[in-house]
This record gives C-alpha cells, structure tokens and sequence, in this order.
C-alpha cells in the first residue's frame, strides 16, 4: 500500500501535516497560512503541568487547536480518533490507507528513530503523516525532515501510544470533507482577530502577561531555586521556543510570513509593515535564547546575567503588546 504523496519540508510539524493533507486533496496552503488562520501563534506558561521537570512553556496553541481552527474557517470538515488499545488504531490507521487515505498522527517524539539523539527528548505532541505500508514498514512523510522515511509496525505503536503530559493514544485525523473553494478571506480576519485577543489576554500566564511573569521569575529563579534547577528552567524556555517551535523565534518568524501572505490576499498594506516588524520581534527572541543558553551552558561572562535576560523579555512583551494592538486595527 503507497499512496502518491508529496513530501514538502515545513517549520513546523502539525502546519506542515496540514498543508500537506491539504496539497494531497488537491488545495494549495502554505504552512504560514494554517499557522495564521488557525491562530497558532500564543505565549502560555502553564506552572502546574511539567515536562522533563520544567513547567510548561508554549509558543503555540495547544495540540490539534491549529487544524481545527483551520477546518472550521476554510469550511473542511476533519475526523478524529483516539483508542485505549494498540490493535484497534493500527487497524483504523490500515483501513484508511487500503483507502488510498494519508492520514495525520500525533506521536510521541523520544522514541522517534530517525530523529537526532539531541531532538529526541519526552514531548508527545509531534505531528506527521503515514501514506503507506511496505511489509512490516510504515512509510512516514514527517514535514521537519528534508526525506520520507519509514517506522516498523513495533516502532510506530511506541510512538503513538508514549506516555506522559499530552499522550496520544494513538490519535489519528484526516479531512473527510471540502468546499469547492476555500473561503480565505473571512478565515484569515478570524485567525487574527482570535490571535489578539489571546495576545492581549487580562491574565497573567497568557499572552504578553505571560511573557511579563515569565520574566520576573527569571530574576527569582537563582536565589529561589539554585542554579542548577534555574538553569533547568530557563533551559525549557528556549528548548519550547528553538526546538519546538522549529520554526525559531518562537513561531514569530511563521506569524510574520503569514501576515505578509495575508497582505496580499486582502490587499491590506498595512499587513505587509506589521510583517516586517514581526520579524523584528522574531530577532529579539532569537537574541534572548542566544544569552539564555549561554547562562545554562555556564559561558555567560555577564555579571547579573538573569536579570539582563529578563529584561531582554521584558522588552519583547512591551513590543508584542504595542504590535497586537496595532495589529487588531489593522484590520
């Protein structure tokens, strides 16, 4: 069983999944595209859900969020399925491709074989598509890598029911239905304006609040924790924004090329600065990681290191706080 798929390279994994099922059904939509529409960008710490140790820090909606959204907006209707036993997903996912039907998995990416050993770490909220079956091999088109590749039976199963925060139980999803065209338009002003609202959120571990609390526990983490655990911390912060959010940047830089997509399809010039200035944001948080991995790595020669990446972040929440205001009257 091999489905005719094309494999194009993404930033990030669910962007790139959707894209593809979506290339594959015969719609052309960049990955910028279903990042914006699905109001993929988000600042989030989350204190009470940990992962290797660390609490929780997101740069993105929550697994599943950005397709969802997607569908909902441009009209495609999508089916989920999750299972308590391995047998019955692997004949869910056997019958839709005898189907011809390349479907989307959540996995689990520690045990991810053709991953580099310094990616593969606890996190169960990867995305990629299975469009094949040869003998016992599974033919996998995972949208970071540049390749198709492949997982045995045995292999696949491991991934797809890891455990941990975010366990996939097996979780399978594809589109089922399409309009005849994709209504773009409305879609992209939605993904936006639920994208600032979020941004500019009235809580304190959302949005540019997050960002602001997040930095002021940086100052406290070395007297409050140690070191060793404050560079730990600070470790998840910039793994979640440079690992995981593989675009870099924190999606800052997958934001802007939407904006700059949508710029066209609205005829909005407005979009096409706001862009730019994007970027910008993307560089500042790009700037941050820099410094904060040198204080984990322990080659910082700063005095007061912590504090100066604090206000590195204090600087990128006033700016994305400014940039989302400006944004929401944009359009």
């Amino acid at each position: 069983m091999q489905i005719e798929f094309t494999h194009k390279q993404s930033a990030h994994c669910e962007n790139g999944v959707v894209s593809n099922l979506m290339r594959h059904n015969g719609f052309e939509v960049s990955e910028p595209m279903v990042f914006g529409i699905g109001s993929g960008l988000l600042f989030c710490y989350i204190p009470f859900l940990k992962v290797n140790h660390a609490p929780v820090v997101t740069y993105r909606a929550m697994p599943g969020f950005i397709f969802n959204r997607f569908a909902k907006r441009v009209g495609i209707k999508i089916k989920r399925e999750k299972f308590s036993n391995p047998e019955s997903a692997k004949t869910c996912l056997d019958e839709n491709l005898k189907k011809n039907n390349p479907v989307g998995l959540q996995v689990g990416v520690y045990n991810l074989l053709y991953f580099p050993d310094e990616y593969r770490f606890h996190f169960n909220a990867h995305n990629l598509v299975v469009y094949g079956k040869e003998n016992d091999n599974y033919l996998i088109s995972d949208p970071v890598m540049e390749q198709v590749t492949s997982l045995t039976e045995k292999q696949l199963e491991k991934v797809r029911f890891a455990k941990g925060a975010f366990a996939p139980k097996g979780h399978i999803y594809y589109p089922t239905a399409f309009p005849e065209k994709l209504e773009l338009k409305s879609a992209i002003i939605k993904g936006i304006k639920q994208t600032c609202r979020e941004m500019t959120a009235p809580f304190p571990i959302v949005g540019t609040n997050g960002i602001k609390t997040i930095s002021k526990l940086i100052r406290k983490w070395p007297k409050k924790k140690g070191p060793k655990v404050a560079n730990h911390f600070l470790g998840q912060i910039v793994r979640m924004q440079e690992e995981i959010g593989t675009g870099g940047g924190g999606f800052r830089y997958i934001y802007a090329a939407f904006l700059q997509e949508a710029s066209q399809i609205l005829d909005n010039e407005k979009l096409k600065e706001l862009s730019k200035e994007m970027t910008q944001i993307g560089d500042d948080w790009r700037d941050f990681a820099v410094n904060a991995s040198r204080i984990y790595k322990n080659r910082s020669a700063q005095d007061d290191a912590y504090n100066k990446v604090a206000d590195q972040l204090e600087a990128i929440a006033n700016s994305e706080a400014a940039f989302f205001k400006k944004l929401k009257k944009a359009i």
